[in-house]
């Protein structure tokens, strides 16, 4: 039974109406409450009432994989590489025991390519300052090494943490430019690379008019990929353009254009 407040005769019709769209106070407790069962999809149970069903698993596909050990840090920590990282009075820097020239390539880059998943000190500095070293003084040798050096680059990419996508994209822009011919002799080898380059391209940040400080630092991740895949075409001969067009179909030409 509903009870109303006193009112006056022309306003009780009116209210009466009014307190028929409320749920009455003699119904059961949480009848009208009652939550919805969780059911899984495409069965029976999804077509029964006051249920809901299952959503979709996220796919994840941006997020990042945990962090696994290398070949390149079990070799460190066993001593077998001929570096050590020595102080000086103007920073850090790596200092090798044997000449580079007299180092077998074929054995150390893979290696220091391996260790381009690390993120964490000791291992990124030695990795950054080995390859940059490697490239710069042993340039002439690093050609022959390259299919030795595609499954390292892939498994750093497909590891999607920025550091490790920036440190990787850097690695192969110096790879391309320090190096005679290593631009054309990787162009076979894009399908394993440029996926997640595909995947990455148009990551960036919407602050709005604030100002992203990561692209002067060089560590936003977008302008990177733009910037490798620019390079991979300059330096990638006729061919190169045709498949980078295949593999990431929004990247446009910088030198037909």
């Amino acid at each position: 039974m509903v009870l109303l407040p006193a009112c006056a005769p022309e306003q009780c019709g009116k209210d009466f109406r009014n307190s028929l769209k409320k749920p009455s106070p003699n119904y059961p407790y949480g009848y009208k409450t009652k939550k919805a069962r969780v059911v899984p999809a495409f069965t029976i149970q999804a077509m029964q009432k006051n249920t809901r069903v299952v959503p979709p698993p996220k796919c994840g596909v941006f997020d990042p994989l945990p962090p696994r050990p290398t070949m390149f840090r079990k070799c460190y920590q066993r001593g077998e590489f001929p570096v050590c990282i020595e102080f000086t009075n103007f920073g850090k820097r790596l200092s090798w025991k044997v000449p580079i020239e007299k180092l077998d390539f074929h054995h150390y880059l893979p290696m220091f390519f391996d260790g381009l998943s690390e993120n964490s000190y000791p291992f990124n500095f030695i990795v950054e300052k080995g390859i940059h070293d490697l490239v710069t003084k042993g340039s002439y040798k690093v050609l022959p090494v390259v299919p030795q050096l595609i499954i390292p680059i892939k498994n750093a990419l497909a590891t999607k943490r920025p550091a490790v996508l920036c440190h990787a994209l850097k690695c192969i822009q110096m790879l391309v430019t320090g190096c005679d011919r290593v631009g054309e002799a990787l162009v076979p080898y894009y399908r394993q690379i440029l996926p997640i380059l595909n995947l990455f391209k148009d990551k960036n940040r919407n602050i709005g008019s604030g100002i992203d400080h990561t692209t002067t630092r060089g560590e936003n991740v977008a302008d990177l990929i733009e910037d490798t895949l620019q390079i991979l075409e300059r330096y990638g001969g006729p061919d190169a353009f045709i498949n980078i067009k295949y593999m990431v179909p929004t990247y446009e030409s910088c030198v037909l254009n």
